[in-house]
């Protein structure tokens, strides 16, 4: 019997990051039907042969192929993890600009299919990617959602529950603004339960603010470190995705740093940049204002305009 409701995704791109986040899907039993697209069709039906033979080990019977553009009209997610990675002496402005016609000739074939769901981009640089796509799709803000700083969120929760040995789902800490370098925590909003974490530091031996700024950077790091050891991420990433996913598929109106459009939150306008948002069912339902203090807020404030700068370049 076919199910009235099915839960359709299309991935464009099969690299590692994208094939992460297909094998966290099948292993969450996260969707219905999943269409997998890459400029290299044969590497497409390789990567959907694979996962169709662990499918009697899973706990659902996805329907995994590869597919067309066509495949687009009637899905309920298209998510980009397509686009070049940065080659050895490649400036970031080059592969944005590299990337950026790679998605124009996308999102054409795309658009011009009848897709109307909601977009999932996890390329990098992503806040950039993702405002990319808002704004050649002419789709609502909503409609249109970054990966954002949702798996540097989960680093941290990982490091603050290492550090004050506590389930990291309990620490309630964000890790804000642009997925780079000027990514940043605002530690006056971050919480063990309800407790404020300054005051958790202040009763833990040995523990001072100079060693949570330690943490941050670690968090801010972590993607350089990985990518010396083992020359990419994706695990973390693929996982950060199919959590998103989830959050809009269960319609759960679940906080997420994503990377939503500003259009007057914190005092900045017209920018994607990661930032505490309410997902469900129609994509970002709203977007949480912070009580941030002064100096967290310049700090977003120059995340933002670093953003817009290189937007502005390209």
């Amino acid at each position: 019997m076919e199910k009235a409701d099915k839960r359709k995704i299309v991935l464009i791109g099969t690299g590692m990051v994208g094939m992460s986040y297909a094998y966290a899907l099948l292993n969450q039993n996260l969707c219905d039907e999943l269409v997998l697209i890459d400029i290299n069709k044969k590497r497409a039906e390789g990567e959907a042969m694979d996962l169709n033979h662990g499918v009697a080990f899973s706990g659902g019977n996805m329907e995994i192929y590869a597919g067309e553009y066509t495949d687009c009209c009637n899905a309920d997610l298209v998510v980009l993890t397509a686009g070049l990675p940065q080659k050895e002496g490649q400036n970031r402005l080059d592969l944005l600009k590299e990337n950026r016609k790679i998605f124009e000739r996308i999102l054409q074939s795309v658009l011009e299919n009848g897709f109307h769901g909601i977009f999932l981009v996890a390329t990098n640089p992503v806040d950039i990617m993702t405002r990319i796509v808002y704004e050649i799709s002419g789709f609502p803000p909503e409609k249109v959602i970054g990966t954002g700083t949702a798996l540097d969120t989960a680093r941290l929760r990982y490091l603050l529950g290492e550090k004050f040995m506590i389930d990291p789902r309990n620490m309630h800490a964000y890790v804000m603004g642009e997925h780079g370098d000027s990514e940043f925590v605002p530690w006056s909003q971050a919480m063990m339960a309800t407790k404020p974490i300054f005051d958790l530091c202040g009763e833990t031996e040995g523990c001072h603010f100079q060693e949570l700024l330690e943490l941050e950077e670690e968090v801010r790091m972590a993607a350089y470190k990985i990518i010396e050891a083992k020359k990419a991420t994706y695990y973390g990433i693929g996982m950060a995705m199919a959590r998103i996913t989830k959050a809009i598929f269960g319609n759960e109106y679940s906080v997420l740093t994503v990377s939503a459009h500003l259009q007057g939150e914190y005092g900045e306008n017209g920018i994607y940049i990661g930032i505490p948002c309410v997902v469900n069912r129609m994509g970002i339902q709203r977007i949480v204002e912070l009580p941030l203090g002064s100096e967290e807020k310049q700090r977003l404030h120059s995340s933002c305009e670093t953003l817009e700068n290189t937007y502005r370049e390209i």
